[in-house]
């Protein structure tokens, strides 16, 4: 899957620091120095020209991702279905709207959106921006009617865009923060550097088995552990109305049942797995996918049995807890919010 060109009309200085890459991104007179972990790379960092990054929009956006007057019902932020300490996702196995009832699937993290482009498990959101500003639980005249009424986001707004509060320019304030929720220099990160001894053994031999038998990084690929793309691995695919993702975006008979593979990073933080949340534990997941998914139609043929011991799947399981970064606590504080 091809990346897109990225980075439009930014000029771009890197600095190189242990375990950090810190790219220096210039637009409008403003500069802000993006920090990417060990482990990450800049060249695929994807900005849109019309929405560069500058600190003033980041710490902007930062407190409308965690404003619960974003929602409705003035009871839900991103945050809640996008919590910190529990990698950027949801604990619940389906995330709550507004009114307090269960979405149809289990919240993605959020972790390394910078090195995407496409949004949610089905992809139907073009962008991260178009993602904010079609969430379920607001519309763009309720944005404007509860977060425009608060005086301190108005002088905000208007010194970050220079124009009265719109919903666009929440959703660019939003989506430039999201770009910031970082996470590398993880064990596999400084092994891969060179720290020999960052890896246990039981994870050095995981990460064998993730690259060959296992077969993970046919999907799983890259710095960021995804190829950003959509597969049918049959969860849910039992059931009486299964939920056939990607097909209900395009609408091609070949997508039915897919969804986005995810970054891997941070993924023993953030259970439960998959679109549904039906698999609770990183050892079900294993399981899972070692018995080849769940025969239907439109399985995947990278799908397939991977007769795995369970000496092997313990080993597959250290590595995936190897993956485990962090985000930069400054980004994931909660952040002071205006009365």
């Amino acid at each position: 899957m091809k990346r897109p060109t990225v980075l439009h009309t930014l000029t771009l200085a890197v600095i190189i620091v242990v375990g950090v890459f810190m790219p220096i991104f210039r637009a409008q007179g403003a500069e802000y120095q993006l920090q990417l972990p060990l482990g990450l790379s800049e060249r695929f960092a994807s900005i849109p020209g019309d929405n560069p990054l500058t600190p003033d929009k980041i710490a902007f956006g930062k407190q409308l991702f965690w404003d619960k007057r974003w929602s409705r019902s003035g009871t839900i932020a991103c945050v809640s279905c996008h919590q910190p300490d529990h990698g950027w996702s949801d604990s619940q196995q389906f995330s709550l709207d507004f009114a307090g009832k269960p979405t149809v699937r289990h919240a993605p993290t959020i972790i390394n959106r910078l090195f995407s482009v496409q949004q949610h498990w089905t992809g139907r959101r073009a962008s991260i921006e178009d993602q904010t500003i079609q969430g379920r639980d607001q519309t763009p005249e309720l944005v404007v009617q509860n977060l425009g009424a608060i005086v301190a986001y108005q002088e905000q707004f208007r010194k970050v865009f220079g124009t009265d509060f719109n919903a666009e320019g929440v959703a660019k304030a939003i989506a430039a923060y999201v770009r910031t929720i970082l996470s590398g220099n993880s064990p596999y990160d400084r092994f891969r550097a060179g720290d020999t001894t960052a890896l246990s053994p039981a994870a050095q031999r995981g990460l064998a088995l993730f690259e060959e038998k296992a077969r993970c990084a046919r999907c799983h690929t890259g710095f960021n552990f995804t190829d950003e793309d959509y597969h049918n691995i049959g969860v849910g695919m039992d059931r009486e109305n299964p939920d056939l993702g990607r097909y209900t975006v395009t609408k091609d008979e070949a997508d039915k049942g897919a969804f986005k593979t995810p970054t891997l990073r941070d993924v023993a933080s953030r259970g439960p797995y998959m679109h549904d949340g039906s698999l609770k534990t990183l050892e079900e997941v294993v399981d899972y996918y070692a018995k080849g998914g769940t025969a239907n139609p439109w399985l995947s043929p990278k799908s397939q049995p991977l007769n795995l011991t369970a000496q092997e799947r313990a080993d597959l399981i250290a590595f995936l807890h190897a993956l485990t970064g962090g985000v930069a606590p400054e980004v994931s504080s909660s952040p002071q919010l205006p009365p």
